[in-house]
């Protein structure tokens, strides 16, 4: 699994598309092991190559994940379907007192991207919390067919 907040940064974040391409789904896409540097929120820069080695299925997880850019090499997209506020203020109380500049400049940030690069209308899946767990639905790009296998066979992966 990669988390887009260790390919993210300050400076970035959403300009982070052509690293993510060139250090983890162009490797994966030729079966090799990705090598990316996870950035440090705190300390602000990037930290010592971590590997990720090709695989089934690798998820990618955060804002941004279905992109324009990335949609090509995605077997699926699912959609975490909670109100923008809800999801922001979780991050806030997640980051505590410390990033409260950080999140006043991710809220237009993020308004920003999905105005220019919408994902949702690209999603196969929604998932929506319950009071216990979660529920999985189509999606406004599904079929209203079940959803397609996690794998596309023994020899390729998929990304999602």
């Amino acid at each position: 699994m990669l988390r887009l907040d260790d390919v993210a940064r300050h400076e970035e974040l959403f300009g982070w598309t052509g690293r993510l391409l060139s250090q983890v789904i162009e490797p994966l896409g030729r079966g090799e092991t990705a090598h990316y540097a996870p950035y440090d929120w705190r300390t602000r820069r990037f930290g010592p190559p971590r590997p990720l080695p090709p695989a089934p299925v690798v998820v990618v997880e955060g804002v941004g994940a279905g992109r324009r850019a990335l949609r090509p090499h995605l077997a699926l997209l699912l959609w975490m379907d909670l109100p923008r506020e809800e999801s922001w203020s979780r991050g806030r109380a997640r980051d505590g007192e410390e990033q409260r500049e950080f999140w006043d400049g991710w809220v237009r940030a993020e308004r920003e991207h999905f105005a220019g690069d919408p994902s949702r209308p690209f999603a196969d899946l929604l998932v929506r919390q319950r009071r216990k767990g979660y529920v999985l639905l189509p999606g406004p790009a599904g079929t209203g067919e079940s959803a397609p296998p996690l794998t596309l066979g023994d020899e390729s992966s998929a990304i999602w």
